[in-house]
């Protein structure tokens, strides 16, 4: 694995600082009604997609998640404007503004989505990793999804499966401890998600899921395993949300005071103590990333404002493979 080097953290500063600030000014279009429907933001998990991307080798595997997809398909990527765009909607987004905040997807960077589905891209990540096993691509499909997927029972079909087969693929479960808004531990037996792999005898384990470095260390070991023929991992990604589940959340599940116990681990400062400690970077070379990335971020708002919003003759162009599709003859009348 790439080592981490003085040049790694500061591209992990500067990329973690945009996602957040991205995610922040999301949270602002969705209250002006630029953005509707859901939004499911990513503030305090960025050592996540962080770690994982320092460990791919981006030119051949591949990801796909949950409808709190922003910042995975960046970390791949895919350009922050057109995801803005996307988000609200318009012509040049990702999925032509078809998708919206759920459903960011790019064949180009081998980011299969933003599922709205709650672990239905589970079994689809273990389809991706079949493709790769039976073309002998020699690449690797990360498969993330939450806490609160993993109670759905494709996930054991697909375990079972993917064992059974060798798939290279590895499963993550992003816990930030509350799914929607019911912690683990009212519904389950266990706590400790990782251990689901055992009864599949998959190898299993633990991150710390707000320290890049572990993340990395984690996901390097479960991603060669995986590209070796030795079949899947299952890594519980343990971590922490600073905003509700959705925009709609008011959560009464938790306390403003756990919150702020909780942003003391914020991956970001972790990322920047590091950086000062070890003579990388001032704090003023610091203030300068920040400003770039505020800057960056309002670039890609006024990409989405430039932006047109699709045709409405587009409506069903992307329904339907078949062109001759017999329904399709009924709209005109």
């Amino acid at each position: 694995m790439k080592e981490f080097s003085k040049e790694v953290y500061l591209k992990w500063y500067e990329d973690m600082t945009m996602w957040r600030r991205f995610e922040d000014k999301c949270r602002s279009l969705y209250l002006k009604q630029k953005i509707r429907g859901f939004l499911h933001l990513y503030n305090g998990q960025e050592a996540i997609p962080a770690g994982f991307t320092h460990a791919m080798d981006l030119t051949k595997d591949s990801m796909i998640t949950a409808y709190r997809c922003h910042i995975h398909p960046m970390a791949m990527g895919v350009d922050p404007k057109r995801i803005m765009a996307e988000l609200c909607g318009k012509a040049t987004g990702t999925s032509g503004g078809m998708g919206g905040s759920m459903h960011i997807f790019s064949k180009e960077h081998r980011f299969y989505g933003g599922h709205g589905i709650v672990g239905g891209q589970i079994p689809l990540g273990a389809g991706i990793a079949f493709a790769d096993k039976y073309f002998d691509r020699k690449a690797v499909n990360i498969c993330f999804f939450g806490d609160g997927a993993a109670r759905q029972g494709s996930l054991h079909e697909t375990f079972n499966m993917a064992m059974n087969w060798k798939l290279p693929v590895v499963f993550v479960v992003e816990n930030n401890q509350y799914a929607m808004g019911t912690s683990v531990k009212r519904t389950a037996n266990h706590e400790d998600i990782y251990k689901l792999g055992l009864g599949y005898e998959m190898p299993c384990l633990a991150v710390d899921a707000m320290d890049p470095v572990k993340v990395a260390e984690a996901a390097y070991e479960a991603i060669e395993r995986a590209r070796r023929g030795d079949g899947p991992t299952f890594i519980e990604a343990r971590t922490y949300r600073y905003r509700g589940h959705s925009m709609s959340d008011a959560e009464p599940y938790r306390s403003k005071e756990e919150v702020a116990v909780h942003k003391n681990d914020d991956p970001i400062e972790l990322v920047k103590h590091r950086i000062l400690e070890n003579g990388w970077a001032t704090e003023a070379e610091l203030e300068v990333m920040d400003n770039k990335s505020r800057d960056f971020v309002e670039e890609c708002i006024e990409f989405m404002e430039n932006s047109p919003y699709p045709d409405v003759e587009k409506i069903y162009e992307y329904v339907y493979a078949q062109e001759d599709y017999p329904f399709l003859d009924k709209l005109e009348n």
